[in-house]
């Protein structure tokens, strides 16, 4: 898988086919991007996945960039602690908008 870096994407405007959003915790997200037959995470200066803090974070860290599609995908690790049945094998994607305001 490729690596992203944040110092990279911040320094030129990209043109980014697909920016997905994992969502794993109430404000802990990560982004895996799809550029051209690339595929990976954003990592930050510490060799590690950057973490995002909110969906403002991202929408502002992105926004010089060209995204062609966005969607974010949700996964908890509660679902058996509370009941719910197992998970299904392939996350649900939903919309999300990159445009600002939001």
């Amino acid at each position: 898988m490729y690596k992203f870096w944040r110092k990279d994407l911040e320094a030129d405007v990209w043109a980014i086919d697909v920016l997905e959003v994992q969502s794993f915790e109430m404000n802990v997200y990560l982004v895996q991007l799809t550029c051209g037959n690339q595929t990976g995470l954003v990592y930050d200066d510490s060799d590690k996945p950057m973490r995002f803090y909110s969906t403002g974070h991202i929408r502002e860290f992105f926004a010089h960039c060209s995204v062609d599609k966005s969607y974010m995908k949700h996964d908890t690790p509660y679902d058996e602690m509370i009941g719910n049945p197992p998970k299904a094998a392939h996350a649900m994607a939903l919309p999300f908008s990159m445009d600002m305001p939001y």
